[in-house]
């Protein structure tokens, strides 16, 4: 099971580079997901984590095509309402492409146009959508069963319920808050990493 780490948008450049240096080897990917950073706060944060080390390749850009781009990051993460799969795939054919998903048609219709992997959610409560009724896990195996490409699981993910989510054959999960609104991002991400690894292993015995 694949973990992703999703930033929060609520810390500093500084502090983003600061957390995502010291995790980067728990983690595979960096989802960096900063809605309210500016172009140029993205592009320093791109530029201080290659300084500290971190490997490009697990980094993930949150719609922003054009910051994918310009600081030649392979790995482009598109919302629902964002850019067409198909006209990014046609004009960058080398990216990978994530698309947010909330039903399995959705999920379907992703992979038809070209999605390399796909992001379900929420899948339990969460304070990121606070007030909405949560998408639930069951649907997760339809998905498994209909999709050939990956699919991730998001929204109010706890060490507790990472089990359940191997269960149903889930190919990664991606934590926000449980990692970056912790306390010690560092013990929370090696948390998550042991229980992904560890389950992977129980399932392949």
């Amino acid at each position: 099971m694949k973990l992703i780490a999703v930033t929060d948008d609520s810390h500093t450049v500084d502090a983003l580079t600061s957390i995502i240096s010291s995790i980067q080897n728990m983690v595979d990917y960096v989802h960096i997901r900063e809605k309210s950073k500016t172009a140029h706060e993205v592009l320093s944060l791109i530029q201080l984590l290659e300084q500290a080390g971190v490997n490009k390749e697990k980094l993930v850009i949150h719609d922003r095509l054009d910051i994918a781009l310009l600081t030649q990051i392979s790995n482009i993460h598109l919302p629902s309402h964002s850019l067409p799969i198909q006209k990014v795939r046609e004009n960058f054919p080398h990216l990978r492409i994530g698309r947010s998903i909330h039903s399995l048609e959705e999920a379907k219709q992703a992979e038809r146009d070209g999605a390399d992997y796909v992001l379900y959610g929420h899948c339990f409560e969460t304070d990121c959508k606070k007030g909405l009724t949560p998408n639930g896990i069951h649907t997760i195996s339809n998905m498994k069963q209909a999709l050939k490409i990956p699919v991730y699981a998001i929204g109010g993910i706890t060490p507790n319920r990472v089990y359940a989510l191997q269960q149903l054959k889930t190919d990664g999960i991606a934590v926000m808050s449980g990692i970056f609104s912790s306390p010690n991002p560092y013990a929370s991400a090696l948390d998550f990493s042991k229980l992904c690894k560890e389950n992977s292993c129980e399932n392949k015995l």
